[in-house]
């Protein structure tokens, strides 16, 4: 039932938003003498606010057409090279990257938000490395014939997807996928599996939540995991391919979303409002991409979603050492020739200082020359990704390591 009343008011939102976008260009139209004078201009800027905010958004492109090295310009070739029920990996190369550019696998976290969110982050690395995305689906589009997805599934096609790039890879995990990205590498260096990657990057994961818990790790601790299976998850109505499956929705993972820092987007939306009045048209356009990329929103398969909070926010499995993949503990201190680096932000509110850091501590069997730390100044959880601090000052950290362990490995310890 909520999620159907969801899909009621979208309809009568998405007729809203339209009727006010129509509003908006007539009070805009040059031809017409509203928009010149009186409240015409504060009306339209008005509606084209509330057109905005309550259209609906589907899943955005990544639109990246061309690079930038060196002051030559090279068109971005993207294509699908590995398809999945539950995501396809994706490939990002141009002509200009060098005989010996690194292979490099993102992977996106699968946490509301489209792997578009990580369109920065594939476009700066994308100039000197081959970039590779996990591009995951919308539970509600994936039919119940493909069966159930959790934890241990995303571990095994984090690690299928590096067998299909082959030897020498990289990896970096953005948030979320900091987890199995890292429990993957475990597996891979105690299977002594030859696509183990030579460096994996974690920027603001949440490896050890109890290291400055913020209010998001606050909200898993204060409820059992029984009050998430019956409070957030829901069936998905049967307009979609995936009908009769159990997920965690999209819009509420977007309510959440808005409501950890309203006051910011109320504020945010107020400017756009202004710079609309203004005519001061590129701020305004620069604040609707955000939101346009921000609300759109997927769904998650309910099995992984609880078996996330549950193992990683309640009960610190990796960090604890009690963490099992297939009914096998995974064992980080097998990781021997795999070079960490592990990024935080210092105003990271979503993962707090210490927590993405811990899995240097933790992968104990790793030499000390193997790892790094780097915190980000005045650097927000967003802004390790994305933004002129993440192209100017995190990449070339990145690109550094990679670099300086990208020759081949080291014969592993026995």
């Amino acid at each position: 039932m909520l999620y159907t009343a969801h899909e009621l008011q979208r309809s009568w939102l998405n007729s809203a938003s339209a009727w006010a976008s129509v509003g908006a260009q007539m009070l805009n139209n040059p031809a017409l003498p509203f928009g010149y004078a009186g409240a015409g201009p504060i009306m339209a800027s008005a509606l084209e606010v509330f057109a905005h905010s309550t259209a609906s958004y589907g899943k955005p492109a990544f639109d990246i057409e061309t690079v930038e090295v060196d002051g030559a310009t090279h068109p971005v070739t993207e294509a699908i090279v590995m398809h999945r029920p539950w995501g396809n990996l994706l490939k990002f190369s141009h002509a200009g990257l060098a005989s010996d550019a690194p292979n490099l696998l993102i992977v996106a976290p699968m946490s509301g938000h489209f792997a578009t969110l990580l369109r920065g982050t594939v476009a700066r690395m994308a100039e000197r490395a081959t970039v590779y995305v996990t591009d995951w689906a919308d539970a509600r589009m994936v039919p119940l014939a493909e069966g159930e997805f959790d934890l241990d599934d995303y571990i095994d096609y984090v690690i299928s997807f590096l067998e299909h790039i082959g030897e020498g890879a990289h990896v970096l995990a953005v948030c979320q996928p900091s987890v199995p990205a890292l429990a993957a590498t475990a597996i891979m260096a105690d299977a002594r599996n030859p696509c183990r990657p030579l460096t994996l990057t974690m920027m603001g994961g949440p490896i050890d939540t109890r290291e400055a818990p913020t209010s998001v790790n606050d909200l898993a601790m204060q409820r059992p995991i029984e009050w998430f299976r019956h409070t957030v998850i829901a069936t998905v109505p049967l307009q979609y391919p995936g009908a009769g499956r159990r997920v965690y929705p999209g819009f509420l993972q977007l309510a959440g979303f808005m409501s950890m820092n309203l006051g910011n987007h109320m504020l945010s939306h107020w400017h756009m409002f202004k710079h609309l009045v203004e005519g001061a048209d590129e701020s305004a356009d620069a604040t609707k991409d955000f939101y346009q990329e921000y609300r759109a929103v997927c769904d998650l398969n309910a099995a992984y979603y609880l078996q996330t909070v549950e193992e990683v926010f309640q009960k610190h499995s990796l960090a604890n050492g009690t963490f099992v993949h297939r009914g096998k503990l995974v064992d980080l201190a097998k990781i021997k020739d795999t070079a960490i680096l592990a990024v935080e932000g210092e105003r990271d509110d979503i993962s707090g200082i210490g927590q993405t850091k811990a899995a240097l501590h933790l992968a104990s069997g790793l030499a000390a020359s193997r790892k790094k730390y780097h915190l980000a100044p005045e650097v927000g959880h967003y802004g390790i990704f994305n933004g002129s601090k993440w192209r100017d000052k995190i990449a070339p950290v990145l690109e550094d390591w990679m670099a300086q362990h990208g020759k081949g490995r080291l014969k592993a310890v026995a």
